[in-house]
């Protein structure tokens, strides 16, 4: 995609240094007034370029950003949009894999920049996850409502969301999520967990030039562009149970499935050998709780030498959770694009958050390919991640996503 990321010489003209961004990184511009631009080179001074030129071009007033630390570390970025853009306001995370206009990529970084004469953003992290109070994470949310009513003028629920993204090794999704949900009324709210390209040790939020763990970011956003919050997964429950008999809920560790050891168990569930277990064994072959009449993936994250299992999402003795059939990934995403679609009257882009372990699953029964194709037709952009926010809930193997429609649509 790339052919020059050489740092740009000094006596260079505007337009020769707009010619050489415009190699740095691809970008696509959508009828909403929402652009993207995509790279795959470690310069990060020429993206950070491309997006202050794009910023100023479109008069984008927010960035969203998702990066593979394959690629860059985060505090390259974040130096980088300091110094080159340093008037933008942004916010973003680390990856699992990107979702570019391109369709499913891994190595890249992302920005999605959002036009002030369509959007109003207002955006704040929360640190300290770990030893943050529940009621504290609550009321910066209900600070950030007034802030944005401030800046539009009055108080509305109607055509504004929110958006988190939350360290995807924090063990405290559930409970970040409920208490952003609880100070957001009927404000849909969905977001994703930050990755680490699968290594499972360290992730990164980046906030107007601060470099985190442990934390959370919550950004609001008002526009008058129609949009739909959905969300979609490819599986249904069978009879087969797995009661949670011995666990650490604080690490989301069990050790043992109905009084037996927890991966020779569930192993002999879905009839694999224990010994040959890896995590495209536990997307294949997920398991799912029943909440609300709704059931939801617990997805594995990964085998320890013991033969105890970790867990993407909350858990904790005595729940009960069910092994999971898959239905076709290809025709359950499209048939749920296809629903949005028909709500929306057209979809101009969508901005989505799909789980590793979808990814990993596609590759697994060899439909990729076709996947990626789908989310290209479809204008998806978005990010690989350990989880998925929606509304209230953390979820794991599922798809999550705002669809917008055209500005026509809105006017």
């Amino acid at each position: 995609m790339l052919s020059d990321a050489r740092a740009p010489d000094a006596h260079k003209t505007a337009s020769e240094e707009m010619r050489r961004t415009q190699l740095a990184s691809s970008r696509t511009r959508y009828a909403c007034g929402l652009s993207a631009l995509t790279t795959d080179e470690p310069d990060m001074d020429a993206f950070a370029t491309a997006i202050a030129l794009e910023a100023a071009a479109i008069d984008a007033g927010f960035a969203l950003l998702f990066f593979s630390q394959s690629l860059v570390e985060a505090d390259t970025l974040s130096q980088a949009l300091m110094t080159h853009a340093p008037a933008l306001h942004h916010a973003g995370c680390s990856t699992a894999g990107e979702i570019t206009p391109q369709g499913l990529e891994d190595g890249h970084v992302l920005a999605m920049l959002l036009p002030s004469a369509a959007f109003t953003a207002v955006s704040v992290m929360v640190d300290n996850l770990s030893s943050s109070g529940m009621d504290s994470i609550t009321s910066e949310v209900e600070a950030l409502r007034r802030s944005l009513r401030a800046h539009l003028g009055c108080d509305r629920t109607k055509g504004t969301f929110a958006l988190c993204f939350i360290d995807g090794l924090s063990y405290a999704e559930e409970a970040v999520s409920s208490a952003i949900h609880w100070g957001l009324d009927d404000i849909p709210l969905l977001g994703g967990s930050a990755g680490d390209d699968l290594k499972f040790e360290t992730t990164r939020l980046i906030w107007n030039g601060k470099v985190t763990s442990d934390s959370a970011i919550i950004v609001l956003i008002a526009t008058e562009i129609p949009f739909h919050v959905f969300k979609t997964d490819n599986f249904v429950p069978t009879d087969e149970k797995l009661v949670v008999t011995a666990s650490d809920p604080d690490h989301r560790i069990v050790s043992e499935f109905n009084a037996t050891n927890a991966a020779e168990e569930y192993a002999a569930s879905v009839g694999i050998v224990p010994q040959t277990l890896t995590p495209l064994s536990f997307a294949s072959h997920p398991v799912v709780v029943k909440v609300g009449g709704e059931y939801y993936c617990r997805s594995i994250q990964k085998m320890h030498p013991d033969g105890s299992l970790s867990f993407f999402c909350a858990i904790d003795d005595g729940v009960v959770l069910s092994i999971a059939q898959p239905k076709d990934m290809v025709e359950s995403t499209r048939a749920a694009l296809r629903d949005v679609e028909e709500r929306l009257g057209g979809i101009d882009m969508i901005l989505g958050f799909d789980c590793v372990l979808r990814r990993l699953d596609a590759r697994n029964r060899q439909v990729f390919r076709d996947i990626s194709e789908l989310y290209r037709v479809n204008n998806v952009i978005g990010f690989g991640t350990y989880g998925e926010q929606y509304r209230s809930m953390h979820l794991n193997q599922t798809f999550t996503g705002i669809a917008f429609g055209q500005r026509q649509a809105a006017e």
